[in-house]
C-alpha cells in the first residue's frame, strides 16, 4: 500500500475519537437530563420508577409493587422475630378453645352439670371469636397494631387466671367469654402486622408460620389438655394458659414494634371533641366489617371457604373422645389425646410447604400476566379446598362409622386433611391482606374473614355431638364434605370472576361518591356560601 493512503495508528486513533465524539456527548446528554429529573439523594445509585408516569422508566421486566417502599422498614432479621412473636400469639386463643375438650367430664363433675353444658362454653368461646373479630381490625388502624396487641395480650392473661379460679359455672362462662374476646386480636391483628413488613409475593411465607399456631393450637390443645387431667385438676389447664399468656405479653412488650405504616393520630387528637367522637365511631364501627364483606362477592366467598375450613377442622377435633373412645375401647382422656397429634403433626408439615406454593402460585401468574391479581393466588388452594380434604372427610367418617381399618385409616385421613388446610389457609389469608391493601382496609377485610371462621367453628363444635349420635360420623362427615366443596366451587368462580367483580363495584363506588359531591345544593341566592 502507498504512503499517500498509509495511516499511522496515531492518525487512526484520533479519527476514532472524532467519530466517537458525537454519540459520546448524546449519552452525556442523557445521563445529565436523568440526574436533574431524579430526586437529589445521596444514597440514590439508579433511576426510581415513578408511581405517577411511566415516563423515564427504566426498561425493566421485574415486577413492582406500587408501595415497596413500605417493606423495607424492617431488616430481615427483625422480620423474623416479628413472625415469632407473632406465630406465639396466635397460638394461645386457638389452644384455649380446645384444650379443656379431654377434660370435659372433670369439668362437668366440679360443677355438677352434663358435658353437653360445657361443650356449649367451647361453642359459646368460639362464637365470641367471631363477634370479636370486627372490632380488633378497624381498632389497630386508628391506635396501631402494638397498643391493641399489648391491651389484649395483657387482658387475656388476666381473664385466663379468673378462668383457672372460676367457683361457679356462670363464673366459668363469663371469663372463658372474655378471654375469647382478647384472643381473637390474636389472629385478626396479628395477620395485618404481617401484611405491614412483607410484600404480597413473599408474605404467604411468613403468614404459613403465622397459621401454623391457629392451626396446631386447637390440635395440640386436647393433647396437652388430656395430659394433665389424667394427673393432675382440670383447673392447671388454665394455670398453664396463664403462664403462657402472661408470657406473650412480655414478648410483645419487648419485641413488637408499631407496624402500620398509616398511622397518623394527628386526625384524632387534633379534632374538637363532638367530631373526634364522630370519627372514631366512623373508623372503628365494627357495621363497617360486614357491609364491606356483604358488598364484595370474592370477600364473601373467600370467607365462606374458610367458614367451611374451620368447621371441618372443629367438627373433625371436637367429639374425638366421644367417637373414638367407645370404637377403639379407650378408657384414659390420655389415650383419646393421642388422635391430636395426627392433625397436629399434618399442620406442622404443611406450614413448610402451603405458604411457599401460595407465592409460586403468584409469582407464576405475575409472569404471565405482567400484573399481579389478588385473586390469582387463590388457585393455589382449589384442588386442596374441593377435592382432598373433602375426601379425606369422607375416609374418616365412614371408616369410623363401618369399624374398617383400624386405627391407622382415621390417624392417615386426619394427617392429611391436616396437611390440606395449610395448603389452603395461607393462600387464603393472603388474599384478604392483598385485595383492599391499596384502600388501607385490609385489617378490616382479615376481621370479616376471622368473623366467618368462628361463627361457622361455634356452629360446627356445638352441633357436632348431637348430630353424630342422631345420624353417625359417617353422613356427619358426608355434609362437612358437600360444604367443603360447594367452598371450593365458590373459590374458583373468584378466581374467575373476581377481578371483574371488584373492579365494577370500586367503578360504582366511586361514581356513587362523585354523585353526591355534585348533588350538594348550591347556597340560597343573595346568601354568603358557607366556608367548609
Amino acid at each position: 500500500m502507498g504512503a499517500s493512503n498509509a495511516m499511522s495508528p496515531t492518525t487512526s486513533k484520533a479519527s476514532s475519537i472524532e467519530d466517537a465524539m458525537p454519540v459520546m456527548e448524546e449519552i452525556r446528554t442523557k445521563e445529565s437530563k436523568a440526574q436533574q429529573k431524579q430526586p437529589e439523594n445521596g444514597n440514590a445509585l439508579h433511576l426510581v420508577q415513578s408511581h405517577l408516569s411511566n415516563h423515564d422508566m427504566p426498561v425493566t421486566t421485574e415486577f413492582r409493587e406500587v408501595d415497596e417502599e413500605q417493606y423495607l422498614r424492617f431488616s430481615p432479621p427483625r422480620k423474623i422475630v416479628i413472625v415469632a412473636v407473632l406465630s406465639f400469639c396466635s397460638f394461645l386463643a386457638p389452644i384455649s378453645s380446645t384444650s379443656i375438650l379431654s377434660g370435659i367430664p372433670e369439668v362437668a363433675a366440679t360443677y355438677d352439670t352434663t358435658g353437653s353444658i360445657i361443650n356449649a362454653s367451647n361453642a359459646l368461646y368460639l362464637a365470641f371469636m367471631g363477634i370479636a373479630a370486627p372490632f380488633w381490625g378497624p381498632f389497630s388502624q386508628v391506635w396501631g397494631r402494638r397498643p391493641i396487641f399489648l391491651v389484649s395480650a395483657f387482658l387475656f392473661f388476666a381473664f385466663s387466671i379468673g378462668t383457672a379460679l372460676a367457683p361457679n359455672l356462670p363464673a366459668y362462662y363469663i371469663f372463658r367469654v372474655l378471654t375469647a374476646f382478647q384472643g381473637t386480636s390474636f389472629l385478626v391483628v396479628g395477620s395485618s402486622a404481617i401484611g405491614d413488613v412483607y410484600e404480597p409475593r413473599a408474605r404467604a411465607t411468613a403468614l404459613g408460620w403465622f397459621l401454623s399456631g391457629t392451626l396446631i393450637g386447637p390440635a395440640l390443645g386436647p393433647f396437652i389438655g388430656g395430659v394433665i387431667v389424667t394427673f393432675c385438676s382440670w383447673r392447671v389447664v388454665f394455670w398453664l394458659q396463664t403462664a403462657l399468656g402472661g408470657f406473650g405479653t412480655l414478648l410483645v412488650f419487648f419485641f413488637f414494634p408499631e407496624t402500620y405504616p398509616h398511622l397518623d393520630k394527628s386526625e384524632v387528637t387534633e379534632k374538637p371533641a363532638m367530631e373526634k367522637a364522630q370519627y372514631l365511631w366512623h373508623r372503628v364501627n365494627p357495621l363497617r366489617v360486614g357491609i364491606l364483606l356483604f358488598t364484595y362477592p370474592n370477600l364473601f366467598f373467600a370467607g365462606i371457604a374458610a367458614g367451611a375450613l374451620v368447621w371441618n377442622q372443629y367438627s373433625l377435633l371436637t367429639p374425638i373422645r366421644y367417637v373414638l373412645n367407645p370404637r377403639f375401647n379407650l378408657t384414659t382422656p390420655i389415650q383419646s389425646a393421642l388422635f391430636y397429634i395426627a392433625p397436629g403433626c399434618g399442620y406442622l408439615v404443611g406450614t413448610f410447604m402451603g405458604g411457599r406454593w401460595a407465592d409460586h402460585t403468584v409469582k407464576k401468574w405475575i409472569q404471565k400476566r405482567g400484573r399481579r391479581v389478588p385473586e390469582d393466588r387463590l388457585k393455589s388452594c382449589l384442588v386442596f379446598l374441593g377435592i382432598i380434604i373433602p375426601g379425606c372427610i369422607l375416609v374418616y367418617g365412614w371408616t369410623v362409622e363401618k369399624a374398617a381399618g383400624g386405627i391407622p385409616v382415621p390417624v392417615l385421613a386426619m394427617f392429611l386433611q391436616g396437611v390440606a388446610q395449610l395448603f389452603c389457609f395461607p393462600s387464603l389469608n393472603t388474599f384478604c391482606l392483598d385485595v383492599m391493601q391499596s384502600s388501607g382496609r385490609s385489617a378490616e377485610v382479615v376481621a370479616g374473614n376471622y368473623m366467618f371462621r368462628y361463627v361457622f367453628a361455634a356452629l360446627g363444635s356445638g352441633l357436632v355431638l348431637p348430630a353424630v349420635e342422631k345420624i353417625g360420623v359417617g353422613w356427619f362427615s358426608t355434609i362437612s364434605a358437600i360444604f367443603l366443596v360447594f367452598a371450593g366451587c365458590c373459590v374458583w368462580a373468584t378466581t374467575v370472576y373476581g377481578d371483574e367483580w371488584r373492579t365494577k363495584i370500586d367503578a360504582k363506588n366511586r361514581d356513587k361518591a362523585a354523585q353526591s359531591t355534585n348533588e350538594l345544593p348550591p347556597p340560597p341566592q343573595g346568601e354568603k356560601k358557607a366556608e367548609v
